[in-house]
């Protein structure tokens, strides 16, 4: 006989954490999400279900197979994907666990799921971001975002997190983590006197530089009367 899997049934669905590339689609009607390993394979929507990314007719989770949505179960762990230099510019999902799963000691592998919120890590210049940019590539019509500051964007194609989040549907809520903070504390005006007499001195050191200079190409030309 074959052992069975224990069974829970819990009051309220499980929550997990994982990471994702933003998608949306290539006529920008409505967006999801694109894995970062096998869910790569094919894109999934705020409410959806796995299938068998092998093509088998089995349900997800299937105990003999490795299909199925997959997530950890603390943030800290989720987070700490995103240090790797592939996986950067995703962001970080906190889903619940529904349907059929199968619990391991670091997460879930299971049949459904719902995203409940996604959280838009800062532009890489440190900003806070503001808008998800066209990242350049994508998959199965849909094209991958990315954060971005209102500085750094450029002449993408764009669009606000509230926009993202009102395609996306199903009630997901999108949320920017904070810019990196500025160190060290502002210069009071001492610092700001001696700069500018820093800057004053090399710039008469520069005009005293040119003067020479001028004075060295008049001398060199011929004398009067001289051919």
């Amino acid at each position: 006989m074959r052992p069975r899997l224990p069974e829970e049934r819990p009051e309220e669905p499980p929550t997990g954490h994982k990471i994702a590339h933003p998608v949306i689609d290539a006529d920008g009607g409505r967006a999801g999400f694109l894995g970062v390993s096998l869910g790569a394979a094919a894109p999934y929507r705020v409410l959806d279900e796995a299938r068998c990314v092998y093509g088998r007719r089995h349900r997800a989770p299937h105990r003999r197979c490795d299909c199925g949505f997959h997530c950890v179960h603390e943030r800290a762990v989720a987070e700490g994907l995103l240090v790797s230099e592939q996986y950067r510019r995703a962001v970080l999902l906190q889903v619940s666990v529904l349907g059929a799963y199968i619990r391991f000691e670091h997460g879930f592998r299971y049949q459904r799921q719902r995203v409940r919120t996604m959280t838009v890590a800062p532009c890489p210049c440190g900003a806070a971001a503001g808008v998800l940019a066209d990242a350049g590539w994508g998959r199965d019509g849909r094209r991958v975002l990315e954060a971005a500051c209102a500085g750094c964007v450029g002449g993408r194609a764009r669009w606000t997190l509230d926009a993202f989040a009102r395609l996306a549907g199903e009630g997901l809520q999108v949320v920017a983590a904070p810019g990196a903070r500025l160190t060290g504390a502002a210069p009071g005006m001492p610092e700001l006197v001696a700069e500018a007499a820093l800057l004053q001195a090399r710039l008469d050191w520069f005009q005293g530089q040119l003067a020479r200079l001028g004075e060295a190409m008049g001398g060199a030309g011929p004398e009067p009367g001289e051919r």
